[in-house]
């Protein structure tokens, strides 16, 4: 792996930044393993699978993970979760991974010299997250335009971001945020800690802080539906193990787990 990452030096900062995991511990299948790599799985012989994952998927992907690596008992999964556009970008700039799931069709189509055939695994929605007890009493996205709320959203290149913009656009609603984030887990934190009146995120994200945030629903005539779909990474060194289980996200043991988070079927 180690030639993997040189000469990718003077790639962007953002690459190890974002790597919320160790991304050291990949090898080669055919028994070419990094120096070091297998005994940081933990065990001899085990395929450690790092997946890129958006940030929406932080609380639901751990417990997928326990449930595929209890069924396959010689794969360990790690993940790294950021934006969709920042997990392009390390893709782009030859970040080792395995596998790569967004919260948008668009960033995944971006990446077909990058990545296999994607699939789409589950489906989200957006809501208004409010403080704990909506103090502000906010009903519907029209009240997002009060000039005495702080509202936030994501930055428009992010996937929250472009669907937040949809959904006020559609609305002829005119929001001018506090501030533009870089993930929908940044904008539910700014609702979290009182920085920011009102933001708006995935249903998903939300019911992760349920005694932090208050969630208003959004009519599905004025909703915008993300799509998340699932790719294997070209430049894997475990083509087969990744392959396996992106499959393994629509069995109906990985749906029940995403469902029972919040999430639609795909």
């Amino acid at each position: 792996m180690s030639q993997l990452v040189t000469g990718r030096r003077a790639a962007a900062a953002l690459v190890t930044a974002a790597l919320l995991v160790p991304l050291a511990a990949c090898g080669n299948d055919d028994g070419k393993k990094a120096a070091g790599a297998e005994k940081s799985a933990g065990s001899s012989g085990t395929t450690q699978l790092t997946v890129l994952a958006a940030s929406s998927l932080t609380d639901v992907f751990p417990k997928a993970a326990a449930a595929y690596e209890k069924e396959h008992p010689g794969t360990k999964v790690r993940f790294s979760f950021a934006g969709s556009q920042e997990l392009a970008a390390q893709v782009k700039q030859g970040a080792p991974a395995d596998a790569l799931v967004t919260a948008d069709t668009k960033t995944m189509d971006g990446l077909k010299d990058d990545a296999g055939s994607p699939t789409v695994i589950a489906k989200n929605r957006l809501v208004i997250a409010t403080g704990a007890g909506n103090p502000k009493k906010i009903t519907g996205l029209k009240d997002l335009a009060g000039d005495k709320l702080k509202v936030v959203l994501a930055a428009p290149e992010v996937p929250v971001g472009r669907y937040s913009k949809q959904v006020l656009d559609a609305q002829k609603i005119k929001v001018t945020p506090v501030s533009q984030e870089p993930n929908v887990r940044a904008v539910l934190s700014k609702v979290e800690l009182g920085e920011a009146d009102a933001g708006l995120v995935y249903k998903t994200d939300a019911a992760t802080a349920p005694k932090k945030v208050d969630a208003v629903d959004i009519p599905d005539a004025q909703n915008a539906v993300a799509s998340y779909p699932a790719a294997p990474l070209k430049d894997s060194h475990h083509a087969a193990a990744a392959a396996a289980f992106v499959k393994w996200l629509s069995t109906p043991e990985a749906q029940k787990i995403l469902q029972q988070a919040g999430f639609q079927k795909p």
